[in-house]
């Protein structure tokens, strides 16, 4: 519950910040550096909770994906 909370919390605050801080790195990947950027969040996450542990980057980025991944499918299904 407590990692839940804490990416949520930085999915709405640290989020928008660092993908404003990033726009033109996103732009020229054509959007495709908001992967890292999520990553970094859940990264960050994992650093901030205890228990909750990621090895690195690359685990963090996929991680981010499969959560987002879980996210979409849950509000298709309910349509939240």
């Amino acid at each position: 519950m407590a990692a839940a909370l804490v990416l949520t919390i930085l999915n709405k605050i640290v989020r928008p910040l660092l993908l404003l801080l990033t726009l033109p790195v996103n732009i020229l990947t054509l959007g495709l550096f908001t992967f890292v950027v999520l990553g970094l969040v859940f990264w960050l996450g994992s650093a901030l909770v205890p228990g909750f542990k990621v090895d690195g980057l690359g685990w963090a980025i996929a991680g981010a994906l499969v959560m987002g991944l879980i996210n979409g499918v849950v509000g298709m299904v309910f349509k939240l």
